[in-house]
């Protein structure tokens, strides 16, 4: 699958609406490609006191619940096709999903771009322990 590919999968499940307390949801749209083949989507919910989440957290519970871990290729997108590149929050979600990701996996970082996720956390927080 191309990176344009899943650029296309993100966007068609960006719908920007608000909800109750005139939160907003669904500004941006996740697709991730699992180890499988398998393509899961999920997208950002920003409410208050930090119980929101970003859409690549909703893509990854979708592949979990499905019972896959490992990650090939992921990214999160506006509506109009803009690429984000993960908060350090996502990049450490996807880590400690399963270990291997963080050498594996791809993150797009445009239609043309896509690095290592090990590029954009080259030190996660358990390091220190795994280096016995």
């Amino acid at each position: 699958m191309t990176n344009a590919d899943l650029i296309k999968h993100a966007q068609s499940v960006v719908k920007p609406r608000r909800i109750a307390h005139d939160y907003g949801v669904g500004d941006v749209g996740c697709a991730l490609l699992s180890g499988s083949g398998k393509v899961y989507l999920g997208v950002c919910m920003d409410t208050s006191c930090g119980i929101g989440f970003c859409a690549e957290h909703a893509a990854i519970a979708a592949m979990v619940t499905a019972g896959e871990e490992r990650i090939k290729k992921i990214v999160a997108v506006l509506g109009d096709g803009k690429v984000l590149s993960p908060c350090g929050r996502c990049r450490e979600f996807m880590h400690q999903i399963d270990h291997r990701n963080l050498d594996e996996t791809e993150v797009v970082l445009a239609p043309d771009r896509a690095v290592k996720l090990r590029e954009l956390l080259p030190h996660p927080w358990d390091e220190v322990w795994a280096k016995k």
